[in-house]
């Protein structure tokens, strides 16, 4: 994170997470916060404006005046804050890894033309990066509120004319490109657990995910320069990112890792999935 960011990961622990999100803190379920919190309960209460809670059905409860949705700018870049029923907030940190190694993934002469290409693309935090670094970016969701929520951001960035906005499945979008010819030199994907398309067709990760990497495969350019994978669903590691890497790809050098969300002075590390770098 940068000293102008306006997040921080406050403390974590007994399953929870509590999160600066520009002018307000909010306390989230955690699964992977086994451990105790560095703070004391009574901190965590004045800290937090919102607190999410799954319990007697989903909901959030809100201490003073909070307004339904703000402003977070993370590695320079602005969000739309606007928590939902599912305890989303329309971010995730955890992604900030990637977007500062976009600069240094996707440098290029004046004349030289760098399309991107983000699926499972969510608010655009992926696709904003890459475009402030002078890529042609195409960005992908299935969910039309996704898309407009990501349109949103693009014109608190100035981004939205400079990136092609395609609401649709993955897999069919995909294919659609290999009969076209299209290619990409940067691919980014972040799929989840389970998903449907646009016309409701299904996306389960065990039963995807092979076809989903040999597609991007099929679209990736002779002078391609990078595939930047990360998933947030139980049991897929930095080893089987890895796997899943080298059998998909060309010769190339995978690199892998946890994400995480980094604490502010001493709270702890958050683990919040995993991800491959392919470099050619």
């Amino acid at each position: 994170m940068t000293s102008n960011d306006e997040y921080q990961l406050i403390d974590s622990g007994y399953g929870r997470k509590l999160e600066r999100f520009g002018a307000y803190t909010l306390d989230r379920p955690c699964s992977q916060a086994v451990w105790m919190p560095q703070l004391p309960q009574r901190q965590w209460n004045e800290l937090a404006h919102g607190s999410f809670s799954r319990e007697n059905g989903n909901h959030w409860n809100w201490r003073g005046n909070v307004p339904k949705s703000w402003h977070c700018r993370l590695e320079g870049i602005t969000f739309l804050i606007q928590p939902t029923d599912f305890g989303h907030v329309g971010i995730f940190p955890e992604h900030a890894f990637g977007w500062r190694q976009l600069p240094a993934l996707t440098a290029h002469a004046a004349n030289e033309e760098i399309n991107v290409l983000n699926l499972f693309a969510y608010s655009g935090g992926a696709t904003f990066a890459a475009a402030k670094s002078g890529c042609k970016v195409c960005h992908l969701d299935a969910s039309k509120k996704m898309m407009d929520w990501a349109r949103e951001n693009a014109k608190l960035n100035n981004l939205e004319d400079s990136i092609r906005w395609i609401t649709d499945d993955v897999q069919k979008f995909l294919q659609r490109e290999i009969r076209r010819g299209r290619k990409y030199q940067g691919i980014i994907l972040d799929p989840p657990s389970f998903g449907r398309g646009t016309n409701q067709e299904v996306f389960q990760i065990d039963n995807s995910m092979l076809t989903l990497l040999k597609l991007c495969n099929d679209v990736l350019a002779d002078d391609a320069r990078f595939i930047l994978l990360s998933c947030h669903t139980p049991g897929y590691t930095p080893t089987v990112l890895t796997h899943l890497m080298n059998q998909s790809f060309p010769a190339g050098k995978v690199s892998a890792g946890e994400m995480l969300l980094a604490g502010n002075k001493n709270a702890l590390d958050v683990p919040s999935g995993a991800y491959a770098l392919w470099k050619k």
